[in-house]
C-alpha cells in the first residue's frame, strides 16, 4: 500500500506530501505508449503546434518549459483522488496530493481561486494560448482522450528540442540532447489551490540554506535542483528561480542542481536582482555595471535582463560557467556557487565545462519531475477545455 507522510513546507504551512515509497507506484502506472492506440497522432500533433510557436517566438519555448515546472511544484486539494493516511502537525493537517495535474491552467471560478494570479504566476506565466490550441487539435483527432497535464508535459520537452533545433539545426543530435521520454497517462485536476501556488514556489532571494530546505520540504533533490535551474523560462514579466526546486522522486539523498539548468534561457525583471547589482559583494563588477544602465537604483522595475548573458536564447551550460564567474544574474543563483567548495559548487563546475553532463542530468531530472504524484486510473478527468473542468 502507498504510505503518505506530513511534512513541514514552510512556515505555518501544513502539507501531505506524497512519500517515497508511494512515488514509485504511482510513477509505474504512466507509460510512454499511453496513446498508441486511443490517440496515436497524439505526440506529433503536439510536436508540431510547439514547433510552430517557437517558431513565431523563441520566447515561447521557455515559456512553455516553465508550465511544466510551475504545475508540478504545485500542490492541490483534489475532491475526487486516491485515499491517503494523514498525520497531525501543530494540530492540523490538510490531505493533498502533489504533482503535474493541470490545475494550473484553469481559470477562476466561483468557488475557487485559480493559481494563475499566484505572485509566482501573474503577469508572468505565459503559453495558455498555446496549450489551448493544442488541445482543440487533440479534440478534433480524438475527443476527451488526452489529458491536459500530458499536454503540459509533452510540449515541455518538445519546446525544448524546438529551441536546440533553433540553434542547432540538425547538429542537435551531436550534442546528446537535451530529450527525454515523457511518461504518459496523467489525469487532470478538477480545482487549484493559489494559497499552495503562493507559498510553495521559493523566491529569487533565497539562499543556499532554504533552497536545500524547501527541496528537502518535498522531497526534492540538490542535483536535480542544480540541473534543472540552468534552462530557465523566459518570461516577459518575471522569471525567478522557482524552477530551482524540483523532485528527484529518490529519497536516498537531495539534489539541489537539476532545476539551476532551467535559467540557460530566459529573462528576469530588474526588481528581482536590483539588490543584487547595488548590494551583493559576491558579483563580477564589471557585469553588475553593465546591468545598471538598464535597471536603476530606483524605477524601471519591469526592464528585462537575460538570466544567461552569455547565450540568452540557447539551451547551453553557459549559465553555470556564468555562475563560476560570479556572473548569475540572481542572488538564489549565485547561491549555488560561492567558492566555499562542496558538492553543489562541484556539480556547477562540472556543468560548466560538461554540457553533456548537464544535458543528460537535465533530461532525467525532467523525466523524475513529470512523474511527481501524477492523478491516474479514475481520479481526476480528462479535460475537455483545459482552461476549466468539464
Amino acid at each position: 500500500m502507498a504510505s503518505f507522510r506530513c511534512l513541514s513546507c514552510s512556515i505555518a504551512l501544513c502539507s501531505l506530501i506524497i512519500s517515497f515509497v508511494f512515488v514509485p507506484l504511482a510513477s509505474a502506472q504512466l507509460s510512454p505508449t499511453f496513446y498508441n492506440t486511443s490517440c496515436p497522432n497524439a505526440l506529433s500533433i503536439i510536436r508540431t503546434a510547439v514547433r510552430a510557436a517557437v517558431a513565431r517566438d523563441r520566447r515561447m519555448g521557455a515559456s512553455l518549459l516553465r508550465l511544466h515546472f510551475h504545475d508540478c511544484f504545485v500542490q492541490a486539494k483534489h475532491k475526487r483522488t486516491i485515499r491517503i493516511n494523514q498525520r497531525r502537525i501543530n494540530g492540523r493537517c490538510v490531505a493533498r496530493s502533489q504533482g503535474c495535474d493541470a490545475s494550473l491552467l484553469l481559470d477562476d471560478t466561483s468557488t475557487f481561486t485559480g493559481e494563475k494570479t499566484a505572485n509566482p504566476n501573474n503577469n508572468s506565466l505565459r503559453g495558455f494560448e498555446v496549450i489551448d490550441a493544442i488541445k482543440s487539435k487533440l479534440e478534433s483527432a480524438c475527443k476527451q482522450v488526452v489529458s491536459c497535464a500530458d499536454i503540459v508535459a509533452v510540449a515541455a520537452r518538445d519546446s525544448v528540442v524546438a529551441v536546440l533545433l533553433i540553434c542547432y539545426g540538425e547538429n542537435i543530435s551531436q550534442l546528446g540532447g537535451p530529450t527525454w521520454t515523457v511518461e504518459l497517462g496523467r489525469r487532470d485536476s478538477t480545482t487549484a489551490s493559489l494559497s499552495s501556488a503562493n507559498t510553495d514556489i521559493p523566491g529569487p532571494t533565497a539562499d543556499l540554506r532554504t533552497l536545500i530546505s524547501s527541496f528537502s520540504g518535498k522531497g526534492l533533490s540538490v542535483s536535480d535542483m542544480a540541473a534543472l535551474s540552468g534552462n530557465s523560462p523566459s518570461q516577459p514579466f518575471l522569471t525567478p528561480p522557482y524552477i530551482q526546486f524540483w523532485s528527484s522522486i529518490r529519497s536516498s539523498k537531495l539534489h539541489v542542481i537539476i532545476p539551476a539548468g532551467a535559467h540557460t534561457i530566459g529573462q528576469a525583471r530588474c526588481f528581482l536582482f536590483r539588490a543584487r547589482i547595488y548590494n551583493d559583494t559576491n558579483i563580477d563588477p564589471s557585469f553588475a555595471s553593465s546591468l545598471r544602465p538598464n535597471c536603476s537604483s530606483s524605477g524601471g522595475d519591469n526592464e528585462l535582463s537575460p538570466l544567461d548573458s552569455t547565450t540568452p536564447t540557447e539551451f547551453d551550460n553557459d549559465y553555470y560557467a556564468n555562475l563560476v564567474r560570479e556572473r548569475g544574474l540572481l542572488h538564489s543563483d549565485q547561491q549555488l556557487f560561492m567558492n566555499g567548495g562542496g558538492s553543489v559548487e562541484s556539480q556547477v563546475s562540472s556543468y560548466a565545462t560538461n554540457s553533456a553532463k548537464f544535458f543528460s542530468d537535465f533530461a532525467s531530472a525532467m523525466v523524475k519531475m513529470g512523474s511527481i504524484s501524477p492523478l491516474t486510473g479514475s481520479s481526476g478527468e480528462i479535460r475537455i477545455n483545459c482552461r476549466k473542468i468539464n
